[in-house]
């Protein structure tokens, strides 16, 4: 719809990041980088984008959130977010995944490599065909496990992706979470709706261990 109004967020990684996608036209775009601190500042961030062009939150359409893979935490204050959004606005909320976002780069026109950083010497990556299509689900391994599809031709997108491109033998494109965030808000505006809400994609466990000692009784 050339009218449709998409406002897509994500907290997945050091950063607060919003774009709000009329039409097939981003309106305004708004990144900050932080490495923690994103529950306190996504909803004035929101508020902010939304004023910058103009509009109100009863002129949304859709909800776009970015559900990781990334932090724990940040991954949760996003889908959360969204989650209320979507019930109090009475939109759908679509959650697109950090890989499929970075692939989603106008300048790939083959197979695309998805690569994001999940420290420990470790990495998040997916395999994408031409428009966005996964070839194969998302994975955490060792980043110089990371591998190419057997056929080869493809670039490399993310963490690390001139080194890997080199290791590989392929092309590299450089990303950026502004360029994520606009990728968020684009494939969150035409994608099918199916009735489901996001949900978080958690590819690893949660940094913070559970208490070994038994909670105490309450009497």
């Amino acid at each position: 719809m050339a009218d449709q109004l998409t406002l897509a967020f994500d907290t997945s990684a050091a950063h607060c990041a919003a774009a709000l996608l009329l039409g097939d036209t981003i309106v305004a775009t708004r990144v900050e980088d932080m490495a923690k601190g994103q529950a306190e500042r996504l909803m004035p961030l929101l508020e902010e984008v939304l004023t910058e062009a103009g509009k109100n939150w009863s002129d949304l359409d859709r909800i776009g959130v970015g559900i990781g893979p990334g932090n724990f935490t940040g991954i949760r204050v996003s889908v959360s977010a969204a989650r209320g959004l979507a019930v109090s606005l009475g939109v759908p909320a679509i959650g697109v995944s950090a890989l499929e976002a970075m692939a989603d780069a106008p300048s790939i026109t083959g197979k695309t490599l998805a690569v994001i950083d999940a420290r420990q010497n470790k990495a998040y990556s997916q395999l994408f065909d031409i428009g966005g299509i996964a070839l194969a689900p998302p994975t955490l391994s060792l980043l110089q496990d990371v591998s190419q599809s057997p056929d080869g031709g493809l670039t490399v997108v993310g963490h690390d992706s001139a080194n890997l491109a080199l290791r590989l033998g392929c092309h590299h494109v450089e990303t950026t979470a502004r360029a994520a965030i606009e990728a968020t808000a684009r494939i969150a505006s035409t994608r099918m709706l199916d009735g489901s809400r996001p949900a978080p994609l958690y590819l690893r466990p949660a940094d913070a261990a559970p208490p070994r000692d038994p909670a105490p009784v309450i009497l």
